[in-house]
């Protein structure tokens, strides 16, 4: 049974894409980084072992400071990269419907964050063996975290398709990002409490990143947070493709 040509086409991308990480530092760099950090903010900044309890709240906590630095950085060459060698012009030449080209780079960016997580399952079985966790809950709070990496990487896959300079696609993924996230901190929704009231302050956080991170840290499966993840990283891929479009209609 052939493919469809789009289903084809972002397969190819993918693997193109795929390839392009591994065979250049970047993937390396990134998932070498992101393991040394997050240890280094679990054990030295969270106190993992000072806490005695066998769960991996220190080790969660710090995803969305880390992946929101980390992860535009792995996202800014997607589009920007393409334009700078020229290959974009290539790429735009091919018989391929725009979504498949944004879905596949999008989605092997994706596949990085994924191993980067992937490879801290270690720390995983390491508080199995300590003491008895709540398996469902961090099983619960990986997932979210992969959510929430895809959200960082498609607001990075905009940005990028936005303009052809790296380092300005990763410092708007950045500021973006921070914005995102910064919007769930105590200290921002008690400001806007005290100054538009409790009601705003709410409908404020459901819109941050870490609002709906935290829920699915604590173990809890919400549809709402689900639906925001999906809808943050489909109203990016969205907009690059909206992008990308552009280019090929000039």
């Amino acid at each position: 049974m052939k493919k469809r040509p789009g289903l084809a086409s972002m397969t190819a991308i993918y693997r193109r894409e795929l390839l392009a990480y591994l065979t250049t530092p970047t993937a390396y760099v990134f998932v070498a980084v992101f393991l040394f950090a997050i240890g280094l903010f679990t054990f030295q900044v969270g106190g993992f072992f000072e806490a005695r309890r066998a769960d991996l709240n220190a080790f969660f906590a710090f995803h969305p400071w880390i992946f929101m630095v980390f992860l535009p950085a792995v996202s800014m060459r997607l589009w920007a990269e393409e334009t700078r060698s020229g290959a974009v012009e290539l790429l735009m030449t091919l018989p391929a419907p725009t979504w498949s080209l944004v879905l596949g780079k999008f989605l092997a960016a994706w596949t990085i964050a994924a191993v980067a997580l992937l490879l801290t399952i270690p720390l995983w079985i390491t508080v199995n063996v300590l003491g008895s966790p709540d398996n469902a809950a961090i099983f619960t709070a990986y997932l979210a975290s992969l959510l929430m990496a895809g959200a960082y990487i498609a607001i990075g896959s905009a940005m990028s398709a936005l303009t052809p300079a790296q380092v300005v696609a990763f410092v708007l993924a950045v500021l973006i990002s921070f914005l995102l996230t910064a919007l769930g901190l105590p200290l921002v929704l008690d400001f806007f409490s005290g100054v538009v009231g409790g009601a705003v302050a709410e409908t404020v956080a459901r819109f941050s990143i870490m609002h709906h991170f935290d829920a699915a840290q604590r173990g809890v499966v919400e549809f709402r947070s689900i639906f925001y993840f999906v809808s943050l990283i489909s109203l990016c891929l969205g907009f690059t493709a909206l992008a990308v479009d552009a280019r090929r209609g000039g």
